[in-house]
């Protein structure tokens, strides 16, 4: 059984605890993924290889090793592979330019690469390669490349022919070494690598076993990219657990709905983005008469990331027949309430309770608890939480209350002890004195038929500081009206809500994960005339 609470022993657990259900259930299905599979003992075998052969290519416990990969067995093998050697895994994002790549290893101090053949050919130069500090390691296909056309990259396959498929694991790491290195979502638009230790990711992968009752019999589906921290979170659950991995390469609410059908899902934890996309593609089967059936084997779904409109939770609460779950938390604390379906029924609004282990407080400006009821920063201590923002002990120190991490965020607790979350602090509208969440115009406005969905935003004005300025996408922009949208808010939200300056736009900026970043909002419409 795994335990939510910190233990105090030194020795890590990831990689015990997945060698030993290799050893347990050999032939089980460890991992699928876009049609190939591989079984525990098939993973074990190549992390063990591949942990001997990366020591032989002087990886040592603490290096950091660069990932750009797409969702694939390799990646959660290198998981894998980073939790026996104690080595700390930078996974970036396989869009990112040369320059940029380059930049993000320079800031992580990436003293190793490794990527496939293809995306390696646009990101490393041979000509530069004398004077390159990096040792490059270049994969490809589940059992490694033979062959490549990168010359000065090392093939970890030419290591592995002498290395005997009955290697033991090396057990190298401790619960306190780092083992991912990772962005923030940046939805303030300062993204921080922040450090996740071996205890902070199994003390994760624990709080969520525990709370949505995972155990060896479920499937459990990733689709959301690797490089973030959710969905390395959804590959260690089963792998942790003795299940099943479902792990797809892209998004897309049809091949979601596929995915769940044929590989017969049971646990999954989405970004509302996704789910909003779901609904939607599942209200568009049912009018066409379509199997709506697909998602009968779900035992359990989470909504995460970002808040769910209430509509939309209600409609979600009504289609899927199984545990419907909602949580609140950041990158630097993971889970930290948590909202079921019975609970949502009562408190639709409110992100529920504090999660296992967790507790929450709200405090002003001046670092006083409030009491119920008040408005206030969201803080959380949490056995969840981050090994710091990376060589940042200021950002680090500033980030904390005590011991209870500052969100960023506005909210508050009700008598039952109901989370609810009222937006970013950043993201607050001050219109002459007055707080306007966002929020609560979204709700209104995302009411209004012919808008697909908005943002509101504070836009500078002499008078007030700051005014109310919403950003619209249109269901059909060529035959949208403003003045009716105008005339449905100003019957609908109080004076002091009312936006002041409208923006039709074709979409809204999102990263890679669905998350609205409000900021470019700001920055790009901040000062424009409508």
């Amino acid at each position: 059984m795994l335990q939510t609470d910190i233990e105090e022993s030194a020795t890590a657990k990831i990689a015990p605890l997945f060698f030993s259900y290799a050893k347990s259930t050999p032939e089980k299905q460890a991992i699928w993924c876009e049609g190939e599979t591989i079984s525990y003992r098939q993973l074990s075998e190549l992390v063990c290889r591949w942990s001997h052969g990366m020591l032989t290519n002087d990886v040592k416990r603490g290096d950091h090793i660069g990932v750009i990969l797409p969702n694939c067995i390799e990646f959660v093998a290198l998981m894998l592979v980073a939790a026996d050697l104690g080595a700390v895994l930078v996974p970036l994002n396989t869009s990112l330019t040369p320059n940029a790549a380059r930049r993000a290893f320079d800031a992580a101090e990436v003293k190793h690469v490794v990527s496939n053949a293809s995306l390696l050919r646009a990101l490393f130069d041979p000509t530069n390669a004398p004077e390159s500090t990096l040792n490059w390691l270049e994969i490809d296909g589940l059992w490694l490349s033979v062959d490549t056309a990168i010359n000065h990259a090392k093939q970890l396959s030419h290591v592995l022919d002498s290395i005997p498929v009955e290697v033991q694991p090396n057990n190298l790491a401790l619960a306190e070494d780092a083992f991912i290195l990772t962005m923030t979502s940046g939805s303030t638009g300062d993204p921080k690598p922040i450090v996740l230790t071996q205890r902070t990711k199994f003390n994760r992968a624990s709080a969520a076993i525990a709370i949505y009752g995972v155990t060896k019999e479920d499937k459990t589906l990733a689709a959301t990219p690797l490089y973030h921290s959710l969905a390395e979170r959804l590959v260690l659950i089963p792998l942790l657990t003795g299940g099943t991995c479902v792990l797809m390469s892209k998004f897309s609410a049809t091949t979601w709905l596929k995915c769940v059908a044929t590989e017969l899902v049971t646990f999954t934890i989405a970004v509302s983005s996704q789910l909003k996309l779901i609904a939607e593609e599942l209200s568009v089967m049912k009018k066409s008469d379509a199997n709506t059936n697909q998602i009968s084997s779900l035992r359990c779904i989470v909504s995460s990331s970002a808040l769910l409109e209430h509509s939309v939770k209600a409609d979600l609460l009504e289609k899927f027949d199984c545990e419907f779950h909602e949580c609140y938390g950041a990158s630097e604390i993971a889970i930290a309430s948590n909202l079921d379906g019975v609970a949502a029924k009562i408190k639709l609004q409110s992100v529920g309770t504090a999660a296992l282990g967790v507790d929450i407080k709200i405090i002003d400006k001046n670092g006083e608890v409030l009491g119920v009821g008040q408005e206030g920063e969201i803080v959380c201590k949490t056995p969840m939480l981050f090994g710091g923002y990376f060589k940042r002990p200021d950002l680090t120190s500033a980030a904390m209350w005590g011991d209870y991490f500052k969100t960023g965020d506005t909210g508050k607790l009700d008598e039952d002890g109901f989370l609810y979350f009222l937006g970013r602090t950043k993201d607050i509208i001050i219109s002459g004195g007055i707080n306007i969440y966002p929020s609560d115009i979204e709700e209104v406005v995302a009411q209004f038929d012919t808008v697909l969905e908005s943002a509101a935003f504070a836009f500078a004005d002499h008078r007030l500081g700051e005014v109310v300025a919403l950003a619209v996408v249109p269901v059909n922009k060529d035959s949208f009206d403003l003045r009716q949208l105008r005339f449905y808010c100003s019957e609908r939200l109080a004076d002091f809500q009312q936006p002041r300056k409208f923006f039709v736009v074709d979409e809204l900026p999102r990263n890679s994960m669905g998350k609205l970043m409000k900021f470019q909002l700001v920055q790009t419409l901040g000062n424009k005339s409508e």
